[in-house]
């Protein structure tokens, strides 16, 4: 006979004094049915408290033979019938739960048979069991099985709240919003946005007097958190949200009418399209016939459906589309792309590395520069590199050269002339110097803001800065100033960590001059960035098969000397899921046991350059990942000391003069006593 199960069986004491009531009265099977309970039902039941929109977990370890995972199905039951089950990745919910209840992601706080209950109703108040069976298996059941109790507070503005929601492009979404007060008021949001100022919504959607809303027909671009806010008479106010997911057919979203390529140069030709659920499969053609890059020399695939062309030669031109598929098809192909092959430009002439002049004098730069085939000069624009703009008043430019007329002290700096056409863009930079020109503070202060921390960039005052900085900051409340020293030389950012979260702060940058002198930049009020919050308000949308991938850090970081000592590569491997979400990688650098903030470098490849680092120093080297919602994740910390490779050449010189000097002494020493050797023989032989 099947276990007895009750949940108020339990707990053992009441089932043992139940057992022996039942023995004592002599009731018929009663003493076999308590046995059982007492041999299978000994974990207490939990006790769960939650309100209406919010979410529970029901956690339930699953007890495999011999630690063996074998097939198994998963009931979730309530009230003597299955709310939930799952088996052989099959999901089946009843009608009240569907949207509302999935399988917990693999996490070690939870056993396989843990469920997430979002959209809590009044309704869902009650007992539920986790049973599992084995179907290949006899017996088909072990200790396998968990109570839970829910409270749903029912003090609360809403009776029933939205759930998420996956409907196909085209099709109407609902998301309930039932009040219990029929005078209660609702007004819904899209992601912290009042709907009635989302204008890409405002023809398609309506709210039905009991707070519901409709959105008819829906749009790719309509997923996101909806919440409604229901608020009463007396000022009580309660919110619930939602995800809303959109499906649709791969298509394309903008196809390019021409596409230059630079000729003898690596080239990239993209296929713009947007797919949910995500692509399976994207197909090129060229000219009509089915391009395959595995098939043509030269060619790749990236990760996105790109072609990535190593080198572009003439072959390469033509029509080119693209059929993004996904699981539910596509939508065709994007509009023909001609790609033409295109030289890039070379410059003919180009300004010399350093001009010096005085204030009041007119200086020319020369720059002039044409396509590789002779067609036509490509376009030539004049820049100064520190972000400066031109005096237009005092400039003129005629065929690619750049004429300042009127010099003065502020003109000084590195300047760069910048030839581009459609395949590619070449730069040739110089140097103006201005004799007897004052020297000038750091300027153009720029600061990007953390939770704990703030970035400064500054331009140098000169174009060839030899000082050291110094950056000098300060809570705007207090009156006492903190000093970081930059530990590299000529670099113009620094990081300030150990700030407080949401607290403004003035900064400083400060330079020391070749004369000694200190030169302060302005005054820069920074306000720190809160700290972000624990918990969302509701369960990110995730499908019936597990959670929408979210991307993690980046592994395998490693730092090797760069190829021609051109300083250190750090290179590392994108996460190992969610890797098109990232939006850029963040390079960080310290030195020293109090990891002193050393550099930084920004970069949307898997490498970046680290220029020399100085010698006999030990460096910590982090990636940060960030994706396209500013969330981000950090590496593994990797060490590396670098050696001072000055002070072991010095010492491998010392040695080597050293033992020089001792083969010189003992050659000498051994001379000399052959040298008073033979003295000695003629001595004698003059006695004799």
């Amino acid at each position: 006979m099947g276990a007895w199960r009750t949940p108020w069986a339990s707990w053992a004491p009441w089932a043992l004094w139940v057992a022996t009531w039942a023995l004592a009265v002599g009731l018929e099977g009663a003493a076999p049915r308590a046995t059982a309970v007492l041999l299978e039902e000994e974990r207490p039941a939990t006790f769960l408290t939650a309100s209406v929109g919010e979410h529970v977990v029901f956690n339930c370890q699953l007890d495999f033979p011999h630690d063996i995972v074998i097939p198994y199905i998963l009931r979730w039951n309530k009230g003597g019938r299955t709310v939930f089950s799952w088996y052989a990745n099959v999901l089946t919910a009843d009608e009240d739960y569907i949207g509302r209840v999935n399988l917990v992601s693999a996490d070690p706080r939870y056993g396989k048979g843990s469920v997430n209950l979002t959209s809590i109703r009044e309704t869902d108040s009650g007992w539920y069991e986790c049973i599992v069976f084995f179907p290949n298996r006899t017996p088909s059941t072990r200790r396998n099985g968990t109570w839970y109790h829910l409270t749903v507070d029912a003090g609360t503005l809403l009776a029933i709240p939205p759930i998420n929601q996956t409907t196909l492009e085209g099709q109407p979404a609902h998301f309930p919003c039932v009040t219990k007060d029929g005078s209660a008021s609702v007004v819904w949001f899209k992601d912290g946005e009042e709907l009635s100022t989302v204008t890409a919504l405002n023809s398609r959607y309506y709210i039905n007097p009991e707070g519901s809303l409709t959105i008819e027909p829906t749009d790719m671009t309509d997923p996101g958190e909806y919440t409604c806010v229901v608020t009463n008479g007396q000022g009580d106010r309660q919110t619930a949200s939602a995800f809303l997911n959109v499906q649709y057919k791969a298509k394309v979203v903008y196809s390019p009418r021409e596409r230059y390529l630079p000729y003898g140069r690596p080239g990239i030709l993209d296929c713009h399209f947007r797919a949910n659920p995500p692509l399976t499969n994207l197909r090129w053609e060229k000219d009509g016939f089915l391009f395959d890059p595995y098939n043509v020399q030269g060619v790749f695939y990236h990760r996105n459906g790109s072609l990535y062309f190593s080198k572009v030669d003439e072959s390469h031109g033509g029509h080119y589309t693209c059929t993004p598929i996904n699981e539910l098809g596509t939508q065709g192909p994007s509009s023909p792309t001609e790609v033409i092959v295109q030289r890039a430009p070379v410059f003919t002439v180009t300004p010399h590395n350093l001009y010096f002049r005085k204030s009041g004098d007119t200086l020319e730069l020369p720059c002039d520069a044409v396509d590789g085939s002779d067609r036509h000069r490509p376009s030539i624009v004049w820049f100064r590199k520190d972000g400066l703009p031109l005096p237009r008043d005092r400039v003129t430019f005629h065929n690619g050269n750049l004429t300042i007329q009127n010099l003065r002290d502020s003109d000084g700096g590195l300047y760069q002339c910048v030839a581009s056409n459609e395949a590619a863009t070449i730069s040739s930079d110089t140097e103006v110097l201005i004799e007897n020109a004052a020297p000038r503070a750091p300027y153009n202060l720029s600061a990007i803001s953390d939770a704990g921390s703030v970035t400064l960039r500054w331009v140098p005052g000169s174009a060839r800065p030899s000082g050291d900085y110094s950056v000098w900051y300060r809570p705007v409340e207090s009156s006492e100033w903190h000093t970081m020293r930059v530990p590299t030389k000529g670099t113009t950012q620094a990081t300030v960590s150990g700030l407080n979260s949401d607290r403004s702060y003035e900064f400083m940058v400060v330079s020391q001059d070749q004369q000694g002198d200190w030169m302060h930049s302005k005054r820069l009020q920074v306000k720190t960035k809160g700290s972000p919050a624990e918990d969302s308000s509701a369960q990110e949308f995730r499908s019936p098969l597990g959670s929408l991938q979210k991307a993690g850090p980046p592994r395998n970081v490693s730092v090797a000397p760069a190829p021609a000592d051109a300083g250190w590569l750090v290179t590392w491997e994108p996460p190992e899921v969610g890797r098109d979400a990232i939006k850029r990688y963040t390079v960080h650098w310290s030195e020293g046991p109090d990891d002193t903030p050393h550099g930084r470098a920004d970069t949307q490849e898997t490498w970046v350059l680290v220029p020399h680092l100085p010698e006999d120093a030990s460096y910590v080297f982090q990636v940060v990942a960030t994706a396209h919602d500013n969330s981000a994740w950090a590496s593994e910390k990797v060490a590396l000391h670098v050696a001072g490779s000055r002070r072991m050449r010095a010492l491998a010189l010392g040695v080597a003069a050293g033992a020089a000097f001792l083969a010189l002494a003992a050659a000498a020493g051994w001379y000399a006593r052959r040298a008073f050797q033979r003295r000695a023989a003629r001595a004698k032989e003059d006695g004799y």
